[in-house]
């Protein structure tokens, strides 16, 4: 569209664009329009151009929480990457932009000695998503920083911002699940910590992570979600499921809370498999698996 391309240039906005490029499962067929927009300036002009023409919007954020279908996306697809980071170290405040990496943030808070992010080092992605599925690790979430959230709302198509009361946190979910929005900026409260204690934090964390999850194959984080009183690979273990394949698509075999792409999975072929490991699970012991992956068409 050439309203988009004169806002933020021809080459920055791409056509039948293949998902798979933007996915850790690194599957999913192409979308209409792709674009990456690092302003709330641009964001808003686009997100009117795209409502006047009555233009699908969808929004990403790093893509390891994603599953896209295969046969791609209608509308434009948006991934926000403004990546600015204001630390205050008197105080402990921080402000960030959505865009920012997981792992760049707590680096940035390491070198300024400020403990309370490093369950999160090594979780891919961003602080919006982190944000808008409430990511924890370690006994921790997002929830216990966060201060509060600036967002544009997509419906009204102006910028908001809700406070930490306000964000209805709980496990995996936010208020943001219940909406149409891009998260822009992320307000966080952290304290002053030991730069030994927090390298140490974060490298035990590491290892336990390379450890016990199947890094070492594409994969969109954790399949499904902890059970109210049960612990989901544990389950599927039970059920015997531990490596169980559909095409490309796998149980990981070191972490069975993990579906993994062996190389040549399909979003069909994952989609299937999920599908199967909840029919297993609930026929042999009743219990209903719910998926944390967000699935886009």
């Amino acid at each position: 569209m050439k309203e988009i391309e004169n806002i933020l240039g021809i080459h920055n906005v791409k056509y039948n664009e293949p998902m798979s490029n933007h996915t850790t499962f690194k599957v999913g067929g192409p979308a209409e329009i792709y674009v990456e927009i690092d302003s709330i300036t641009k964001l808003e002009k686009v997100i009117e151009i795209c409502k006047k023409a009555q233009i699908k919007i969808n929004i990403i954020g790093n893509g390891s929480n994603l599953l896209v279908s295969d046969d791609g996306v209608k509308g434009i697809v948006i991934r926000y990457i403004a990546n600015e980071v204001n630390i205050n170290k008197k105080n402990g405040k921080v402000v960030c932009s959505a865009g920012v990496l997981n792992s760049v943030l707590a680096q940035e808070l390491f070198e300024n000695e400020l403990s309370g992010f490093e369950f999160a080092a090594s979780i891919p992605g961003t602080i919006g998503g982190a944000t808008y599925m409430n990511a924890g690790a370690f006994g921790e979430e997002i929830k216990n920083i966060v201060d509060y959230v600036k967002y544009i709302d997509i419906e009204k198509a102006q910028l908001d911002i809700l406070q930490k009361e306000e964000l209805e946190f709980s496990y995996r979910k936010s208020i943001f699940q219940k909406m149409k929005v891009v998260i822009v900026e992320v307000g966080m409260q952290f304290i002053k910590g030991d730069k030994q204690i927090i390298a140490d934090k974060m490298n035990e964390y590491k290892k336990i992570r390379i450890e016990k999850q199947p890094l070492e194959l594409r994969n969109a984080g954790s399949t499904f979600k902890r059970g109210e009183d049960f612990i989901s690979a544990k389950i599927i273990d039970d059920a015997g499921l531990k490596g169980y394949t559909i095409g490309g698509a796998q149980v990981s075999t070191k972490h069975s809370g993990f579906i993994v792409n062996t190389g040549n999975a399909t979003a069909k072929d994952i989609l299937q498999l999920i599908d199967y490991v909840k029919k297993v699970v609930y026929e042999k012991y009743g219990k209903i698996l719910e998926t944390e992956i967000i699935y886009l068409k």
